[in-house]
């Protein structure tokens, strides 16, 4: 029985899954809203919220849908509130108009995918990675979000809350790529004190309401946004609109707004993201590996090492944006990039554009419900090196 916490930390050592995990790391992050929708394989992360949420004073509401939670989020963040859905591949896919409308309004949420093999209903219990590219263009238009990858059950909590920070900081979606190996593995996660946390606060801007103009940005493209009950009247809209908020269907007004949104990610890329690596420093051969793949490569890399063999791992942990400028660094001196993946290449094909023929891109492509053996990929490195 979990006791009631108002701060919502349930500080110590515990023992979850990444589902499990998630739930705790937006909790942790201030969220007290969430819609959602049951689903294989994110559906124990809706049944945590509906747990947990009402011991803190939060709200958690079962839709129809998940268009309709992909709704209701953005309006309980225009409220004030810190929110999340959950939802995996089919359901992502019918949340995608309403991710293009949180880039448009810029409407701070998070979107958990806890991604399966697809197309279509797919494999609704086994692992992929096969949503890497629709969590960056699955919505029209031109525009930026930000995704993140966790490995494990302890970068679930610790990346749920990193998450939020970025929604908050940037005034977009961000996505939250789990995939159903993490979701469903159990390991130690260790939760810190809230007082230990750092929280992004809501941007909410000083100016007077007659004076506030709710889409003129910041020096660094993010505006501010309006204190609820304040005395601000604001119109959000999906809509080409000016600083005022009004619809202004005018080229030069979209080409200028457009070019805001994409900018205030694009511009501070190498902010925001977060990179690990390992034996770069004398890697002729480097593999690129995200997510539960990374993990395999772990042990790949190692092996390969005892043996003597020059092998290196790039993990990107914010996957957009992609860390384009050490990619980039690495094709200068490496051999060959590999790219194991649960799908059949989106990322392999953003590291073939980076290495611009620098660099030889080799694929390890599976198009999901198994993960990679270590061996195989071993296999693949000391066939390159010989």
């Amino acid at each position: 029985m979990l006791r009631p916490d108002p701060a919502g930390v349930l500080t110590g050592v515990h023992f979850f899954d990444g589902d499990i995990a998630c739930c705790e790391g937006a909790l942790a992050a201030g969220c007290r809203v969430a819609f959602g929708y049951p689903i294989t394989p994110s559906t124990e992360v809706v049944e945590r919220i509906a747990r947990r949420f009402p011991q803190v004073g939060g709200v958690f509401i079962q839709l129809e849908d998940e268009i309709a939670s992909s709704i209701a989020i953005q309006g309980a963040a225009w409220g004030g509130k810190k929110v999340m859905t959950a939802s995996s591949g089919p359901g992502i896919s019918l949340m995608m108009e309403h991710i293009g409308y949180a880039a448009m309004t810029e409407t701070p949420c998070v979107f958990v995918n806890v991604q399966r093999g697809g197309p279509s209903t797919g494999l609704p219990t086994l692992m992929a990675q096969a949503d890497m590219m629709q969590a960056r263009w699955g919505s029209h238009g031109d525009y930026e979000t930000i995704a993140l990858s966790p490995n494990s059950p302890q970068e679930c909590f610790d990346l749920c809350i990193t998450a939020f920070n970025l929604a908050e900081r940037y005034r977009v979606p961000v996505l939250f790529m789990m995939d159903e190996s993490v979701g469903h593995m159990v390991e130690r996660v260790v939760i810190p004190e809230a007082e230990h946390i750092k929280l992004e606060p809501r941007r909410l801007t000083s100016i007077p309401p007659g004076e506030y103009l709710p889409y003129r940005a910041e020096s660094d493209g993010v505006p501010e946004m309006a204190p609820l009950g304040a005395g601000y009247h604001i119109h959000v809209t999906g809509l080409t609109h000016d600083e005022r908020g009004y619809p202004m269907v005018v080229p030069e007004v979209q080409d200028r707004l457009v070019r805001r949104l994409v900018g205030k990610i694009r511009n501070r890329a190498e902010e925001i993201c977060l990179v690990e690596e390992h034996n770069l420093e004398d890697a002729e051969v480097v593999f690129v590996a995200y997510g539960i793949t990374s993990r395999v490569v772990l042990r790949t890399m190692n092996q390969a090492r005892q043996k003597g063999l020059p092998v290196g791992m790039l993990r990107p942990v914010v996957v957009w944006p992609f860390p384009e400028w050490r990619v980039r660094e690495l094709a200068r001196r490496v051999k060959v990039f590999v790219v194991p993946e649960l799908n059949l290449g989106q990322i392999a094909f953003e590291v073939e554009r980076l290495a611009a023929g620098q660099a030889r891109v080799v694929p390890v492509t599976h198009a999901g419900g198994a993960l990679h053996d270590p061996r195989q990929l071993l296999e693949v490195v000391e066939e390159i090196l010989s």
